[in-house]
């Protein structure tokens, strides 16, 4: 095992990819010439050279239309967005073209490319930089999406959309965990999508998130650990599929469920995990299921009303000791 950076995994599985497979292609704004916006293409230009790492225009539109095309005659690229809320330009070609094609063609064509980019907030950039997308992305039939911010599991993932899926892959990153580390192995691994990880055991309740709340997450299973209650986290990775059947197996133990997570809270990833742990696992809950979302508005730009819109340890926290009906 060695330790490296978020930004060094996914730049290592889109390399290796496209070490192996010529078919393979990176394209984006600032992808080159700048070594990536975030600097997770760094180093690909000088190795791969102008024909497989791309720099586009600011069309978003346009060059995820150019994406889908290729992917749609034979090609797999990846289409890094500079971030997910600048994907809503390309929303067209993602949901009318992209997600369709394979239902709409008979099952002739399909679809084999990834959109990456970070997702979500990222400090003070504003409502319009702001937005989570995974709930939006994973409604859409003929779409998968994977979230995390894990090293291992974003390399895993990522080399799993680029060699083995057929459908296109929506690739949800943070960027404040570019710089988090890591420890992946020597060896060539993939992981499957649809199987969620159970990244702390515990007896009392289950705690689930994704992507960069699992830190909350896990804080809060820490310092409820202080207080002699065992939470068991457990890290999504891959929103659809949906591995419900693990939180299930969790809930049959610990009887309580907490979902944290970044979405607004209308129809969101915990809207759907409640409905099917509710619906399949009812007689094993002693507790109603909890959740801590995003506030469902606009994210603003000041500090103290970002803090109070995201979710946190001290809130997760107190959640969890109410469905445990513990004194506050």
């Amino acid at each position: 095992m060695r330790t490296i950076t978020l930004r060094e995994a996914i730049r290592e599985a889109m390399s290796e990819e496209m070490r192996r497979d010529e078919r393979v292609f990176l394209m984006g704004e600032e992808v080159a010439e700048y070594n990536g916006a975030y600097k997770v293409s760094q180093g690909m230009l000088a190795e791969f050279g102008p024909k497989r790492v791309i720099d586009t225009p600011i069309a978003e539109l346009g060059f995820a239309a150019v994406g889908v095309g290729a992917a749609q005659n034979g090609l797999r690229p990846i289409v890094e967005f500079m971030t997910w809320n600048f994907a809503v330009l390309a929303l067209d070609q993602i949901l009318n073209t992209a997600s369709k094609m394979l239902a709409m063609s008979g099952g002739q064509i399909t679809c084999p490319i990834v959109f990456r980019g970070p997702n979500g907030s990222a400090g003070q950039l504003g409502a319009q930089h702001s937005t989570a997308f995974e709930s939006l992305y994973a409604n859409i039939p003929g779409l998968k999406v994977v979230s995390t911010c894990d090293p291992y599991d974003a390399k895993g993932l990522m080399k799993q959309a680029i060699r083995y899926e057929e459908d296109p892959v929506m690739f949800m990153e943070a960027e404040l965990a570019y710089g988090d580390k890591g420890e992946v192995p020597e060896e060539e691994y993939y992981i499957p999508f649809g199987k969620a990880v159970v990244k702390k055991q515990g007896r009392d309740v289950t705690i689930v998130s994704f992507n960069k709340m699992m830190k909350v997450a896990m804080g809060a299973a820490q310092e409820l650990e202080k207080e002699g209650i065992s939470a068991e986290v457990i890290d999504l990775r891959s929103i659809r599929p949906l591995d419900w059947m693990t939180i299930l197996e969790s809930v049959k133990k610990t009887n309580r469920l907490v979902i944290v997570e970044e979405q607004w809270p209308f129809a969101s990833v915990s809207s759907e995990i409640t409905y099917r742990i509710q619906k399949e696992g009812f007689d094993y809950l002693d507790a109603p299921i909890r959740r801590i979302t995003a506030a469902d508005a606009p994210l603003h730009y000041a500090p103290n009303l970002v803090a109070a819109a995201l979710p946190d340890v001290p809130r997760t926290v107190k959640l969890v000791k109410e469905v445990m009906y513990l004194k506050k």
